[in-house]
């Protein structure tokens, strides 16, 4: 999260005018991530989250908002987009931006997290695939295969001849992976896509809620089973597979939905795409930065490692 469009006291207490959570308090941006400007809003009634679109279109926000609405009412939990008292409209306008207000969770990021953690993520992570299912919307995931294949000559400049053969090398062997007729009998559909350690909340072991979810789209299931891994089950020094954390992970998934077959062969494959996805967009964001207050681009370094990890020890699934 980042603060790329300045918003006004002035502006927040007209926004609250019109979305009816009490009186104004304080705004305060929120420092991390590279997409969307991101405020804490503390009003009389509670706190919450502003977001601020930058990239993203007014045409695509509805997926990502209602299947927000949709899981919270499925139990899942996940923060619910606050409506305009008027309109009821979840999609709002702030500063010119399209916007939303969510309602900011409690408890704290667990950004070391440990087996029990990860083993209440999995099983959350398998209940929000199934109640996902009967999501009407429908949107791919924007930054999938097409948008690896659109990015990877625009970083290649940049790079030296042994890392530009490796990334055009991996993303050579993902496209024939998804030509595959195991990928496509892979289960799909909405997924969060970026759930990393810091889109998570937890009360001590208690996982209280995800958010975050302006990447999701439809995409298999084990793509996102694999961006989880890629980064609540390693070791960030090295890269390397926490197996104690990935099989409490992958254990609590499968006891809410085992895996199929195809997964079961293409989990390595999918490991080795969720860490090219994020050394894409790392190397993006390094090399051809956006100005912002507060943007501080992630080092595009640490998913190369973790790719040339996967290369070098698969995992093994029990």
């Amino acid at each position: 999260m980042a603060v790329f469009t300045e918003v006004s006291d002035k502006a927040a207490k007209a926004l609250l005018k019109r979305v009816p959570l009490g009186d104004f308090v304080s705004l305060r941006g929120i420092e991390g991530g590279i997409e969307n400007t991101n405020y804490f809003l503390t009003t009389s009634q509670g706190e919450y989250v502003l977001t601020l679109f930058e990239r993203l279109r007014a045409d695509q926000l509805p997926f990502y908002l209602y299947l927000m609405k949709h899981l919270a009412k499925a139990g899942v939990p996940v923060p619910e987009p606050q409506a305009d008292g008027k309109t009821g409209d979840i999609l709002l306008q702030v500063e010119g931006k399209p916007a939303a207000i969510v309602g900011k969770l409690p408890g704290k990021s667990q950004l070391a997290p440990q087996a029990a953690h990860c083993q209440s993520l999995g099983e959350v992570l398998a209940k929000m695939h199934q109640a996902a299912l009967d999501y009407p919307r429908q949107q791919p995931n924007l930054r999938g295969l097409p948008w690896w294949n659109e990015t990877v000559p625009v970083v290649l400049p940049y790079l030296d001849s042994a890392t530009a053969e490796l990334l055009r090398s991996e993303l050579a062997y993902q496209n024939h992976v998804a030509q595959s007729s195991a990928y496509t009998a892979l289960p799909r559909g909405p997924v969060h896509a970026d759930l990393f350690r810091d889109n998570a909340m937890f009360e001590g072991e208690t996982l209280t809620g995800i958010f975050d979810f302006y990447f999701a789209g439809v995409d298999t299931w084990l793509f996102d089973i694999a961006v989880v891994i890629n980064d609540w089950c390693i070791d960030l020094a090295t890269g390397a597979i926490d197996l104690t954390r990935a099989d409490a992970l992958l254990a609590a998934y499968q006891a809410v939905r085992p895996l199929q077959a195809c997964e079961r062969e293409l989990l390595n494959a999918m490991l080795r795409a969720g860490a090219l996805r994020f050394w894409i967009s790392r190397l993006w964001d390094f090399y051809l930065p956006r100005e912002a207050s507060l943007l501080k681009p992630h080092d595009p370094t640490h998913f190369e490692r973790v790719l040339r990890e996967r290369l070098a020890t698969p995992y093994q699934l029990k």
